[in-house]
C-alpha cells in the first residue's frame, strides 16, 4: 500500500532524517531536514523532472513510473512500463527510459506512447539499459551495466563487457564510448554540454570525461574516490552521488556533505519541484526530498 505522508507532518519535520555535514558550506536550505513523501513501493528509481516541475520515478518491481506533481500529488503515469530504471527528460518532452525489460532504451511521449529507441550493439542484445543522461543537443549517454534480473530468461551477459553508450541525434548506429570500466552505473553530465561524470559502482570511482563534438569522450580523469548508483548536478557544479545516503562533492572532487537518509540503500536523485530547489530521493521502498539552497544544474534532472 503506498502511502504519502501529510504536509502537516512534513513541515514540522517530525519525519526528518539527521543530516551530517563534511564542508564549511553546505547545499542544504537553512533548517531543511530531509522528508518522507511516500512509502509502501517495492524499490524506487529514476527520478526525473519534467518542465512544469514534476517528479517522475519507477516502482522496477511493480513495472510502474509514477508521478509526484509538483502540488505534491501521487498517480501512476504508466503501468506496465518495460520495468523502467534510470530516465531523462528530454527538451522535447519526451521521457527517456532505460527499459530491462527486454534490454531497451526508451522514449515515452507525455499521453504515456512508448517507441523502443535501441535495443542491440553489434547484432547482441543489450546488457539491461540502467541509467541515461540527454544531452543538449538531444544526444543520449547510457550506462549498460549487467544486473541479472529475476524477469529475464538469459544468464549470461550478452555483451562483452560493461560499457557506456552514446545514441546521437537521428543517429542510425550505437556508439560505445567507454571499454575500461568495470560496472558503470550513475550518469550525468555539465549543462553546457562539455563534461560528462560516469559513476563505476563496479570499481568505487566516479570518472569525469569531456564530450567531444562527435559525441566521444576525452581526458577521463578520477573525480572521486567513490562509485554511485544514480547522481545528479547542482547549479554551483556539485556533484551528488548516492548508495549511503547523498555524498555532495564540489568540482575539485572533494567531498563537502553527507546527507543523510533513513533507508538501506539510496538508488538516485533530481532536483525538482516549480523552483528546482527541491532535491528528490528514491531510496529503496520511499520517496524522500529535502530544500536546498542550490538549484538544478542541468536542463531537466
Amino acid at each position: 500500500m503506498i502511502r504519502v505522508l501529510t504536509a502537516t507532518l512534513i513541515g514540522l519535520g517530525m519525519l526528518g532524517a539527521p543530516l551530517s555535514s563534511a564542508g564549511e558550506e553546505g547545499v542544504l536550505a537553512p533548517g531543511a531536514t530531509v522528508e518522507q513523501a511516500a512509502d509502501g513501493f517495492e524499490f524506487t528509481e529514476g527520478p526525473t523532472c519534467d518542465a512544469e516541475g514534476n517528479l517522475f520515478f519507477t516502482d522496477q518491481p511493480n513495472d510502474r513510473i509514477l508521478k509526484w506533481s509538483a502540488e505534491g500529488e501521487l498517480t501512476t503515469f504508466l503501468q506496465p512500463a518495460g520495468r523502467s530504471n534510470g530516465m531523462y527528460f528530454a527538451a522535447d518532452g519526451r521521457l527517456i527510459a532505460c527499459a530491462d525489460e527486454k534490454n531497451e532504451l526508451w522514449a515515452i511521449a507525455p499521453d504515456g506512447k512508448t517507441t523502443v529507441l535501441w535495443k542491440e550493439n553489434d547484432g547482441r542484445a543489450l546488457n539491461g539499459p540502467n541509467d541515461v543522461w540527454v544531452d543538449p543537443d538531444g544526444g543520449m549517454y547510457f550506462t549498460d551495466p549487467f544486473y541479472k534480473r529475476p524477469w529475464w530468461q538469459h544468464e549470461a551477459m550478452p555483451q562483452d563487457g560493461q560499457h557506456v553508450y552514446y545514441l546521437a541525434p537521428g543517429a542510425e548506429a550505437l556508439v560505445r564510448v567507454t571499454e575500461d570500466l568495470t560496472q558503470p552505473n550513475g550518469i550525468i553530465g555539465t549543462a553546457d554540454g562539455k563534461t560528462l561524470y560516469v559513476a563505476d559502482i563496479g570499481a568505487k570511482k566516479t570518472w569525469q570525461y569531456t564530450i567531444q563534438p562527435d559525441g566521444g569522450l576525452a581526458a577521463k580523469t578520477l573525480f572521486c574516490e567513490h562509485g554511485s548508483d544514480g547522481m545528479t548536478l547542482d547549479d554551483e557544479g556539485h556533484v551528488y552521488l548516492t548508495g549511503d545516503g547523498v555524498r555532495v562533492f564540489d568540482r575539485t572532487g572533494k567531498q563537502v556533505e553527507h546527507i543523510e537518509v533513513d533507508a538501506p540503500w539510496t538508488a538516485n536523485v533530481s532536483f525538482c519541484g516549480k523552483d528546482r530547489q527541491t532535491l528528490f530521493i528514491t531510496a529503496s521502498k520511499g520517496l524522500y526530498s529535502v530544500r536546498t539552497r542550490t538549484k538544478a544544474g542541468t536542463p531537466s534532472k
